[in-house]
């Protein structure tokens, strides 16, 4: 679970203070499943920096499982990502002269998978995401939603209890959104913990709960249910 008390980031900009989040306030249950709603500069994904344990706020307090976030060393948080937290990007962020199976075998050879365990793994993933017939194409071979849909293999290689997604259908078209949504919905009810940052009212409409950021600030916007 994570809790968020009195968080505040600021930042210069051109020699003035800005404000990204504004003693925000969040709790997040196991098993939610969050959309993070607001306009462009609102801080949706500073929130979500602020959460994967990438940006120490400025002040407040991000707890994770009874554990201070941000009290915790780089190496240690680093740690944390690889065992509890899960990544997906709008950009995909797939290295181009890698396979479909070597991008998913990535996080699971840094966290020192042999060299079998990681290609069963992220075969296995592949499969789950419909793409047992992609393994050996890369990036450039696949379309923009084979290529998201890898990036989803990638983030579930290491069984990640919470996945923080950026904007992971903003690239694609209404049809592969559909699909990418469904398999970040499968993902939650096997247990999983999902907080998506999306500009989109219908990818919203598959979380649980919508809380909206104005100007750094957070409101719950709806408790709706899951598409």
């Amino acid at each position: 679970m994570y809790q968020l008390s009195s968080v505040t980031q600021t930042y210069e900009r051109r020699g003035q203070i800005v404000t990204a989040l504004d003693n925000a306030d969040l709790t997040i249950p196991d098993n939610d499943f969050i959309a993070i709603v607001g306009p462009s500069g609102s801080g949706k994904t500073t929130l979500l920096s602020v959460l994967g344990g990438m940006l120490a706020p400025s002040t407040g307090d991000v707890m994770l499982d009874g554990e201070s976030l941000y009290d915790l060393s780089v190496e240690e948080r680093t740690a944390l990502r690889g065992r509890k937290i899960g990544f997906v990007f709008q950009s995909f962020n797939l290295i181009s002269w890698l396979t479909a199976r070597e991008n998913v075998q990535i996080p699971l050879m840094l966290s020192g998978k042999t060299a079998k365990q990681q290609e069963d793994r992220a075969m296995e993933m592949l499969d789950r995401v419909g793409l047992s017939d992609r393994t050996d194409h890369r990036p450039s071979e696949m379309s923009q939603g084979q290529q998201q849909r890898v990036a989803l293999a990638r983030t579930l290689a290491n069984d990640p209890q919470i996945i923080l997604a950026d904007e992971p259908t903003g690239n694609l078209d209404s049809e592969t959104r559909q699909q990418v949504m469904n398999y970040l919905n499968e993902f939650h009810q096997d247990g999983r913990t999902i907080v998506m940052v999306t500009h989109d009212a219908d990818t919203a409409a598959f979380a649980h709960r919508t809380i909206r950021l104005v100007a750094g600030v957070t409101h719950e916007v709806s408790m709706a249910k899951a598409a």
